[in-house]
């Protein structure tokens, strides 16, 4: 049996190609989970980051009136200071007794770093309600 001369190298190509896309889906497999496993973690540092902050109460206006609300300046300090201990980039924004969080994770790839992606870029965003008291649903 002889072989033709125009199908030489035809396997090495197709090898190629299925090469490449074992590793693409391999990047997609790793890269993702290892994105979405950094969106909770976002997420998370953003719930926990708004707790610390809906801590921060004005003893001034407890003094004086005995209500009690948040100290703006307090919680934004209390919420980005436990944001920045976990090493990430975070924004504060308190409404009334709110305070909601949003936190920025880099996430380094590794094996879709080939294709020139370096890092992701995930944001979490979390909130807390100040409440007095024992609260029951109604």
């Amino acid at each position: 049996m002889t072989r033709r001369r125009d199908q030489a190298g035809q396997v090495t190509v197709f090898v190629v190609v299925v090469f490449v896309a074992l590793l693409a889906v391999a990047g997609l497999v790793i890269d993702g989970g290892r994105a979405l496993a950094a969106r909770r973690r976002a997420i998370d540092e953003a719930e926990a980051a708004a707790r610390a902050g809906a801590q921060a109460l004005s003893i001034d206006a407890y003094r004086s009136s005995a209500t009690v609300t948040l100290d703006p300046t307090a919680a934004r300090a209390a919420a980005l200071g436990y944001v920045a201990a976990t090493g990430d980039t975070g924004q504060v924004t308190i409404s009334g007794g709110q305070i909601t969080v949003t936190v920025q994770v880099h996430q380094r790839v590794t094996i879709l770093g080939i294709a020139g992606v370096g890092t992701m870029t995930l944001n979490g965003t979390g909130s807390a309600q100040l409440i007095r008291g024992v609260q029951t649903p109604e």
